[in-house]
């Protein structure tokens, strides 16, 4: 691709679409020709790859956006009419545009707790001169077990009751709670709830329903009723720092601000800015 003066983001969306689509079609049209030239009575398959992500395919939290501002996703019906097409990036098992011949084979082990929804799976194609590729899928077994908790902390409980922790790993854990009225000691609550069971939790967060009655009563607090260390301290609990890494970053953030309070004294109004564009705290000196 040229950058070219002037050019609007759905003209430079429409670029790099077509340069992708013209970059397949000149490859398949040399792959093409080498397969004619093997003397055999049927031209030899042609296999194509590609990590990219395709129109209509179902995304999960750990695949990250490749093209950021410039191509969302590259039409099925821009790829050559390649005997089988084996797509990387997205890590869901799936088909795209319900081909059989144009699939992501997906990640062999969960990379993402909402990833569990989907069976794993290994694609075995078969392909043979003036055949159709015969695709078998050969599902991949939990090897890790992991489970996703949602609801109260009463509804949490009685998840990890009927949960089946007995085996020799520890279960991975993603717990969403969702409460009534906020609870600065959530974490320890966790905890306490988890201690008798074979489990590790190893991602802990509020319901977006609760952050976002959480963000509406603190919008309705005054200057007045607010000081910088009550500012800093809300927006630190948006934020997740179950782990332990993260409750030592929590530690160096509160140290940090306490020694910017002091040395150069922030305002109100510099912090309240921080507080409402919604962004992590990383204090200045």
């Amino acid at each position: 691709m040229t950058s070219e003066a002037g050019q609007s983001g759905k003209q430079k969306q429409q670029q790099l679409g077509q340069a992708i689509s013209d970059f397949y079609q000149s490859r398949y049209e040399i792959a093409q020709q080498m397969a004619g030239e093997q003397g055999t009575d049927q031209p030899l398959p042609i296999v194509a790859t590609g990590h990219l992500t395709a129109m209509g395919v179902q995304t999960s939290e750990s695949v990250r956006d490749i093209y950021v501002g410039s191509l969302e996703a590259f039409p099925a019906n821009h790829f050559p009419p390649a005997d089988y097409i084996a797509l990387g990036h997205i890590h869901r098992p799936q088909k795209v545009s319900k081909s059989d011949t144009i699939r992501y084979c997906g990640s062999p082990i969960p990379l993402s707790f909402d990833e569990l929804r989907s069976q794993k799976q290994v694609l075995l194609v078969d392909v043979a001169p003036g055949e159709a590729a015969r695709v078998t899928e050969l599902p991949v077994p939990m090897f890790q077990p992991m489970a996703q908790l949602k609801g109260d902390l009463e509804e949490i409980a009685e998840q990890l009751e009927a949960l089946e922790t007995a085996g020799e790993l520890p279960v991975w854990l993603t717990i969403e709670v969702s409460a009534q009225a906020y609870l600065n000691d959530l974490q320890q609550r966790i905890q306490a709830l988890t201690a008798d069971y074979n489990v590790e939790v190893l991602q802990l967060r509020r319901s977006r329903v609760q952050k976002s009655e959480q963000a509406g009563a603190e919008q309705r607090e005054t200057l007045a009723e607010l000081n910088p260390q009550d500012v800093f301290e809300q927006r630190l609990a948006r934020e997740d720092f179950s782990s332990e890494s993260e409750q030592e970053r929590l530690q160096r953030l509160r140290i940090s601000f306490a020694q910017v309070l002091g040395k150069s004294g922030i305002t109100l109004m510099a912090m309240i800015r921080y507080w409402q564009n919604n962004s992590p705290v990383r204090p200045r000196r």
